[in-house]
């Protein structure tokens, strides 16, 4: 990892020029950024003069860990006043990277009056975790530093692991897994304490739970998960990750987080769609409507169709009547509304972050079994023209707008969120 960004790292150079297009592990975010007008004249995020209050109920941008695309004038588009993304921090340094970008953009974001949630993703999908007080845990947070010297008390939370049972060998779950990040968030924890002096700018959660509309992930893995969240002073909650194939089954992460959770605590959603619903109909033929609209063959699949407009993006309008005539859609547009009031609805939600942009990983390789990520952004970025000479990309067929809607007086520019005892 790069000691350039890490000594005095402002993070200017990317959002302020436009960060653009994410990662396909998740939902991503948006292309060209405005001149930074978005947040008041000379103010300075990392400089917080107290009070301020805890986030409560927030929907921001997510853009994981690629920012390409999510400039300010997209963020400024959808009225978003938070971002999110996250770093990997791996055994192998990476320089000039996606790393570099992701966390100079936050920075960036940070000091331009946005409120800021960072994930320390710490990949171990193939190999087993170190033990707690190994040369190899040492190397790990030795690493971690690097990235706690930059962001620490400049970005507004600070998530423990990004999905650490996906990020992970099943084998781990029940054991080395929470061995291994109670380690880690306890060492950040004493980090902060130790830089920060009594009171600090940035709150820590743990990081994201997967899945847990499937019995098998709500083990004794996610239990000690939540167990340590609970107990832990210093941790205000958890982040979960409901990709789901319906509101039911976001219900069932509800249900099993939001019990668990301390007096005081709450809980993240840094990522959240339907992309398992999607899937289940790539390998539908496209409406018949649509077909005779467009003068396409009634047997072209869903996927087939959507592999077209990535390789020559469609008309704004093409792209939204693909979406619109096709009942499985079209039944679901305002979903993004009815899922964020289910989560607000609990008073525990803290922030929520949402993809803003279709990333270069969705649609690279594109058939009939990649998941359909790019069919949850904000903006049509990547399958559709922006219309009438906007310098903006093309908008989604309902999360656009709806997203717009659930913006509130109360989370509008500049984000201050106080500080919290060390």
């Amino acid at each position: 990892m790069s000691r350039r960004w890490l000594i005095g790292a402002s993070g200017a150079v990317l959002l302020a020029a436009g960060c653009s297009k994410n990662d396909g592990g998740g939902d991503g975010s948006g292309s060209g950024g405005s001149d930074g007008s978005v947040g008041p004249e000379g103010y300075g995020g990392s400089d917080d003069s107290g009070g301020g209050s805890a986030p409560d109920g927030v929907l921001g941008g997510n853009f994981n860990e690629d920012p390409t695309g999510c400039g300010f004038t997209e963020l400024e588009g959808v009225k978003a006043s938070w971002l999110r993304g996250f770093v990997a921090i791996r055994d192998k340094e990476e320089t000039g990277t996606t790393q570099d970008r992701a966390i100079s953009t936050l920075l960036n974001a940070s000091e331009r009056g946005y409120g800021t949630i960072l994930s320390l993703k710490l990949p171990h999908n193939d190999k087993p975790f170190p033990a707690p007080d190994s040369s190899g845990m040492d190397d790990l947070l030795a690493k971690v530093d690097k990235v706690l010297d930059t962001v620490m008390d400049k970005v507004n939370i600070l998530v423990v692991g990004n999905e650490p049972f996906i990020e992970s060998r099943k084998e781990d779950w029940n054991g080395p897994l929470g061995d291994f990040y109670e380690k880690v968030a306890e060492h950040v924890l004493a980090y902060r304490a130790e830089h920060s002096g009594k009171s600090s700018r940035t709150r820590i959660y743990m990081g994201a739970l997967n899945h847990l509309d499937e019995p098998e992930w709500r083990g004794e893995g996610a239990e000690r998960w939540m167990e340590f969240a609970r107990k832990t002073d210093g941790i205000e909650g958890v982040d979960i990750h409901p990709h789901v194939s319906s509101m039911a089954n976001a219900k069932q992460y509800l249900d099993f987080v939001v019990p668990r959770l301390g007096d005081g605590q709450k809980f993240l959603v840094t990522e959240f769609s339907l992309v398992q619903l999607w899937r289940q109909h790539m390998k539908d033929p496209i409406p018949r409507q649509f077909a005779e609209r467009y003068k396409m063959s009634p047997d072209t699949k869903v996927w087939e169709a959507i592999k077209q407009a990535i390789d020559h993006p469609w008309s704004q309008r093409q792209w939204q009547d693909l979406l619109a005539m096709s009942p499985w859609y079209a039944s679901h547009k305002h979903w993004l509304s009815t899922q964020v009031k289910q989560f607000r609805a609990t008073g525990k939600l803290a922030v929520a972050t949402y993809g803003v942009v279709q990333g270069a990983a969705m649609t690279k390789g594109f058939g009939p079994k990649k998941p359909p990520w790019l069919l949850n952004s904000l903006y049509a970025s990547r399958t559709a023209r922006p219309g009438d000479g906007s310098s903006t990309p093309a908008q989604s067929l309902g999360w656009y707008d709806d997203f717009r809607a659930l913006q509130r007086e109360q989370d509008k520019l500049p984000v201050n969120t106080g500080s919290v005892p060390t």
